[in-house]
């Protein structure tokens, strides 16, 4: 119970309190099966050696993760520090001087009278020898240093939920990255096949121009669409550069080749994917788990900023050896000398500095409740997203392939229609222009296909563990 003279330090401000939403659907779709696809190991979750072989050198090499690392033993430091704050602080001192005081002065001349035992006066100048122990020690009485180091410990952990995430993340990345460098492996393989089936059309042209049969307009507008397409075929090889030095700075390492079956991409086929329900998102997501950690610091906080407005209890003392003489030193009692004391404070008056913590406190505590409710948010609307969009791709893919199958098709109907003058050039030329783009599409449906699978692996909070 607070005493009278410090009843105004023990009464603090009212806040304004705000507790998290914890609440998550029961389910994504109408299936409640808690089988989820994120207990599968990314090794087993990813079965391309090359893209497996990439992964487990970025969690290695890469920069940015090992930098959060270091940040993990940094906030490691923290809670070791905070820990010794509640804790005696004991030292060991020792000391040496001189002191010379003017003869005619009280303290002078009384040292100038003072034996020290009979027929031996006083040293002058008079050294100083002192050896001693020390400590010093605030109680703990409102718990405000260890909460302050539980607090450091929830940020430790938070740090580690930080690097999980991280992990997700990288793995996550270059796994797109990869097979987006595979789509663009053959989409350049499609225009090259298709330069060469332009290129026999162009010649077919021209010996009908030879025969009368066309205008020369025929014959630049043929030359044109080759020229487009192989101007195309640089454009992908300057993205695919691109896109292998991106996966080489997330391994950690200089630009090289990277090793790649680009054949068998078209035969991927996306795993069925067991969502499980939401509420296992709040244990499987290393970014959620973060934000609850922050979460709990923060109210911690709240508790160490309110503590300031109570009295503190600081206790000192010490115990030592001091004579102006060495051999002195070990004649006791004379020689030692000793302090205990104990203070009690309260802020008074003038407390809008602690005001000001407290109330900062408190606000941070409420931004982490809405950081918290927005991380739970944006999890669960990822997942559906990816959910989706497989569904979705999925059917796409299908019908694309129609098209492509039908428009390959067209090509060869056109070139004949064309060579028995049944069909003008434009539409020989259209149908080719058509056909490349279906097939471009195509692609990068099976590419979209394929990150989606890579996206709701990390929605779901696949790949730290």
């Amino acid at each position: 119970m607070c005493t009278a003279w410090v009843l105004s330090a023990c009464t603090t401000p009212a806040l304004v309190e705000k507790t998290a939403d914890k609440s998550v659907p029961e389910s994504f779709n109408a299936s409640k099966d808690t089988t989820n696809t994120v207990t599968i190991n990314w090794k087993d979750y990813f079965a391309d050696p090359n893209l497996t072989s990439l992964i487990e050198t970025a969690l290695q090499n890469n920069q940015e993760l090992n930098i959060t690392l270091q940040e993990i033993q940094i906030a490691n430091n923290e809670v070791r520090a905070r820990k010794g704050e509640y804790l005696p602080f004991v030292g060991v001192g020792a000391g040496t001087g001189v002191d010379k005081v003017a003869r005619y002065t009280s303290k002078g001349a009384s040292e100038a009278t003072t034996e020290i035992e009979p027929g031996r006066e006083m040293p002058e100048p008079v050294p100083d020898y002192m050896l001693g122990v020390y400590a010093k020690w605030e109680v703990d009485i409102w718990k405000k240093l260890r909460n302050a180091k539980k607090s450091a410990l929830l940020r430790y952990l938070s740090t580690v939920e930080g690097k999980n995430f991280m992990v997700t993340n990288l793995i996550a990345e270059i796994a797109n990255s990869y097979y987006e460098l595979l789509a663009l492996d053959n989409q350049l393989e499609i225009v090259k096949r298709n330069i060469d089936i332009q290129s026999n059309a162009l010649e077919i042209v021209k010996l009908q121009k030879t025969a009368a049969r066309v205008t020369e307009l025929a014959v630049r507008k043929f030359e044109a669409e080759v020229f487009h397409t192989r101007s195309l075929q640089f454009d992908i090889q300057q993205e695919i550069v691109e896109t292998e030095n991106r996966i080489n700075f997330l391994v950690g390492r200089y630009p090289q080749t990277i090793a790649r079956n680009a054949q068998a991409f078209s035969d991927l086929v996306p795993d069925n994917i067991q969502a499980g329900i939401p509420s296992q998102l709040l244990a499987n997501r290393p970014d959620i788990k973060q934000a609850e950690l922050e979460l709990e610091a923060a109210k911690l906080d709240v508790k160490v900023a309110k503590a300031n407005f109570y009295p503190s209890l600081d206790i000192t003392a010490g115990i030592g050896l001091q004579a102006f003489d060495p051999t002195y030193l070990v004649k006791a009692p004379e020689s030692i000398l000793y302090n205990i004391a104990g203070e009690l404070t309260a802020p008074l008056i003038n407390r809008n500095a602690i005001k000001a913590f407290y109330y900062s406190a408190n606000a941070r505590q409420i931004q982490t409740v809405y950081n918290y409710e927005r991380t739970v948010l944006n999890a669960y609307i990822e997942v559906a997203n990816q959910l989706a969009k497989i569904d979705n791709m999925t059917r796409s893919y299908d019908l694309k392939s129609q098209e492509v199958e039908a428009l390959t098709q067209s090509i060869g109907i056109a070139n004949d229609l064309f060579r028995s003058a049944r069909a003008d050039y434009m539409e020989v030329l259209l149908t080719q222009r058509d056909a490349l783009e279906s097939k471009f599409e195509l692609v990068e449906t099976k590419r979209m296909q394929m990150s989606a699978t890579v996206n709701i692996y990390k929605a779901l909070g696949g790949g730290w563990k």
